[in-house]
């Protein structure tokens, strides 16, 4: 028995529809709470026995073909809200990346480096994500929680311990929103530096094709923060090119051939399809080079 929340409660629900890649079998539950107290409320009424997973947008997810055993939560309306007071702009969970960069260039605040990133607010917390040399590190003042038990609370960015593509949100907790801390700018000078980061990311990444982002992390080359150091940089798209494997096929699953860290679903793949091609690029790029390439797309569920 599941504890009845006032936001939507969905059994047996299929979650392909709800990522990127367009994968993954249904979570046994998916809960849209209504508001904090919704989600509160329903997490400190819910069996500790029963597993949770947060979900955003689902745009650097693959869920197996077995789906999600336990509950889903994937916020919604109720958590997208941006609120600039200063120098600050706090952002609920559900917001999108792109949309908080450019509210606040409108406001005349600088967090332009989230234009360009996939995603929602809450995934790039738990990512550290970034680019162009700065990372949700440089910013994050503070996260907002609800903890496994529904308890509600603040904690500074510090006790995240941010590092690159890693955070230490405690586990079974859901971030609802994070308050950052945006340099000034000059409004119509931040919309032409999105619009420039914009054009060299088309330029370089299938942006029109169906993919998960970049599949690995650079195994080297990154300071403790998350931030680059390009001097020293090694890039996995150039390992993954080094052994061969631009373009590669697996079943309905392919390597990009624009930028080869990028994962598609090519053509009606399935999550299991997806997952072995990386494990293969994995093994030759081990082969090849003696690197071992960790995943920086999320795989959960059962095969």
């Amino acid at each position: 028995m599941l504890p009845a929340p006032r936001g939507a409660l969905t059994p047996n629900r299929p979650l392909a529809e709800l990522t990127w890649l367009r994968v993954g079998g249904p979570a046994d539950w998916l809960f849209q709470p209504a508001d904090e107290r919704d989600l509160a409320e329903f997490l400190a009424a819910l069996d500790p026995a029963v597993p949770v997973f947060p979900m955003g947008v689902g745009s650097n997810l693959i869920v197996r073909d077995g789906g999600i055993r336990g509950v889903v939560i994937r916020l919604g309306r109720g958590f997208n809200g941006i609120e600039i007071a200063g120098e600050t702009v706090t952002a609920g969970a559900a917001a999108l990346d792109a949309h908080v960069a450019r509210k606040a260039a409108e406001a005349g605040r600088d967090l332009t480096f989230l234009r360009t990133i996939p995603g929602s607010i809450g995934g790039a917390v738990r990512m550290n994500a970034g680019c162009y040399g700065s990372y949700v590190a440089d910013h994050l003042l503070s996260v907002r929680i609800v903890t496994r038990r529904g308890e509600i609370a603040e904690l500074p960015a510090a006790d995240l311990r941010l590092a690159y593509r890693h955070s230490e949100i405690p586990e079974g907790a859901v971030v609802i929103q994070a308050t950052f801390r945006a340099s000034a700018g000059e409004p119509t000078e931040l919309v032409a530096k999105m619009d420039d980061q914009l054009a060299r990311r088309d330029a370089s990444q299938p942006t029109r094709d169906r993919s998960a982002g970049s599949t690995f992390r650079n195994p080297a080359g990154y300071s403790s923060t998350g931030r680059a150091d390009d001097s020293h940089a090694l890039k996995a798209w150039s390992l993954i090119d080094a052994a061969g494997l631009r373009g590669h096929r697996l079943g309905g699953a392919q390597m990009s051939e624009k930028h080869p860290n990028f994962l598609l679903n090519a053509d009606g793949a399935t999550a299991a399809e997806l997952e072995a091609l990386g494990e293969l690029v994995r093994a030759r790029v081990r082969q090849s080079s003696g690197h071992d390439l960790q995943w920086e797309v999320i795989r959960v569920g059962e095969p």
